[in-house]
């Protein structure tokens, strides 16, 4: 027998039982596991104890019942904007789901981390923002998980899809965007998809702007506000953010239910 002290964030709740409930959290030293939660709808540690929560968690292991059970929960993050938005508690069960689906892509703390960050900055703002704030999010994750294609140039030419002046802090794009090839994970642009044709392995409809490309680019390489205060047009934001849900599903190994059902929220 233990007690356990542990920093968590609350991914999920389900019932168990009449009045218990199975509690799935995340820590930067355990990663995922799974505890219960005694009591009733009265207990003001279950009203504690809610989905996307984040403080210290204390655990009572009885390892010869094989038992794990909450016995307090010290709540240092919570998010109230997310019961007023769909938007906000789709994303937040989104992310969720991929964690579980991934095992927190094998970092538990880094993993805890960023959606930490994301749960935050989402609380904070408004749909539309948040919307591109899980574009963001998603983008980090695959880097996580060590799958990022390379979106700076193209991999049968190599030629740049943008050029970074640094001296003017300016940005030019090549024209012709690019397309995405699964089986390279990476990026062909117009021309080299013009020449190679059905010769390129993998080759998709993901058709990506420069812009783009400097968009996820940013996300991974610049400072934060780059990426946040780079406009895109709509049509251009809508290609990035199905692109980016397609390579997470695919990294996943199923579909995700958040995905589907959520769709024409998401």
């Amino acid at each position: 027998m233990r007690n356990l002290i542990e920093e968590a964030l609350i991914l999920n709740v389900k019932p168990q039982g009449e009045n218990n409930r199975l509690v799935t959290w995340l820590s930067p030293q355990k990663g995922i596991e799974k505890s219960v939660l005694y009591g009733g709808p009265k207990s003001k540690l279950r009203s504690c104890v809610s989905p996307f929560n984040y403080g210290i968690l204390y655990i009572y292991n009885d390892e010869s019942k094989h038992s794990s059970k909450i016995t307090d929960f010290d709540v240092k993050k919570y998010h109230p904007s997310f019961r007023e938005s769909l938007f906000k508690s789709w994303a937040a069960t989104f992310c969720a789901e991929i964690i579980l689906k991934t095992n927190a892509a094998g970092s538990f703390e880094e993993c805890l981390k960023i959606t930490n960050g994301f749960l935050d900055g989402l609380d904070i703002t408004e749909d539309e923002q948040g919307k591109k704030g899980l574009v963001r999010y998603l983008w980090r994750y695959l880097e996580l998980l060590g799958i990022l294609p390379d979106t700076k140039s193209c991999i049968h030419c190599d030629e740049d899809f943008f050029t970074l002046n640094l001296t003017s802090n300016t940005v030019s794009y090549k024209q012709g965007g690019a397309l995405y090839s699964q089986t390279e994970n990476g990026f062909s642009c117009s021309n080299c998809a013009t020449v190679y044709g059905q010769n390129i392995p993998g080759i998709t409809t993901d058709f990506l702007s420069s812009k783009s490309l400097f968009y996820l680019y940013a996300t991974t390489f610049c400072e934060p506000v780059v990426s946040r205060n780079l406009i895109l047009g709509k049509d251009e934001f809508e290609q990035l953010k199905g692109f980016v849900f397609t390579l997470i599903e695919h990294a996943c190994g199923s579909h995700l239910n958040t995905l589907e059902s959520g769709a024409g929220i998401l």
